[in-house]
């Protein structure tokens, strides 16, 4: 098909979602599992009659949820963003659900212009279970020293070399990242929640932080022990991967439209460098 003949597109949309994880085989489409990109698409076709490709700023496992997630349409329809929204709700499920539709320029890239992420990870710290929040803390018998959990989250702030802290078949070239912000929050125990923000992840990484800030809460590792385990960069040195129902993506935030605010590795290396 030639330049002249092929078709132009016309307008980007991005949605805010919103769902549980729970019966959901993570974000990314695959043919034979319940996924929210999938739904989203099937519900964007049985609407408007058109196919189309759910991409978000990142991939999430199953059992994860969100409570704001970025995904980009690209499409040739012209109804206003507020009558997608309205629309795509009557078509999805009771556990997904647009919060917000706006027109974005065309290019915007959702993966690429993301400046960071926040994650929360819950747990719900005592003996007996707690029905209201099975689907959305991972139970940990307790008791946990949750000042000494926030000694350790407070060492995994900055910027490192994560290799210690990433799942099996991560496939990211650079293991650095940098982590603004690590806080355990104990006030409202027995729920206490984990809250990280950086400004990208490797795989299964929150969910390492969680199982290792447990540890530390329970004394199998040493608040102080984190900066040696950072520096092993070998994951049998954290703990275990929490479970993937305690993990909520809050938030993905954007810098300007368009602007491309991709990871620069050579940067933060030589960040890293010059710390030392």
């Amino acid at each position: 098909m030639s330049e002249e003949a092929r078709p132009q597109l016309r307008r980007q949309v991005l949605l805010w979602v919103q769902f549980d994880g729970g019966e959901f085989c993570g974000f990314q489409k695959q043919l034979h599992d319940r996924t929210v990109a999938g739904t989203i698409e099937a519900a964007w076709l049985k609407m408007l009659g058109e196919t189309v490709i759910a991409r978000s700023s990142s991939r999430t496992d199953a059992g994860v949820h969100a409570r704001r997630m970025p995904v980009l349409i690209r499409t040739d329809k012209d109804i206003v963003a507020r009558g997608l929204m309205l629309g795509l709700n009557s078509f999805l499920p009771s556990d997904l659900a647009v919060q917000d539709a706006v027109d974005v320029p065309l290019d915007f890239d959702v993966r690429n212009d993301a400046v960071g992420k926040r994650y929360i990870y819950r747990l719900w710290v005592a003996e007996s279970r707690a029905p209201l929040w099975r689907r959305y803390a991972w139970q940990v018998r307790g008791p946990l020293d949750t000042v000494a959990m926030q000694e350790a989250a407070t060492q995994l702030q900055g910027v490192h070399d994560f290799s210690t802290f990433r799942g099996a078949g991560c496939v990211a070239q650079s293991t650095v990242r940098h982590i603004r912000r690590v806080h355990v929050d104990a006030s409202q125990l027995p729920l206490v929640q984990i809250e990280v923000d950086g400004n990208a992840f490797l795989l299964n990484m929150v969910r390492i932080f969680a199982g290792t800030l447990v540890d530390v809460g329970r004394g199998r590792i040493r608040a102080d022990a984190i900066p040696a385990i950072l520096a092993a960069h070998d994951r049998t040195r954290a703990g275990q991967t929490a479970p993937s129902h305690g993990l909520t993506l809050d938030e993905v935030f954007y810098g300007p439209a368009g602007a491309r605010q991709g990871l620069d590795y050579k940067n933060l290396l030589a960040h890293m460098d010059s710390a030392r």
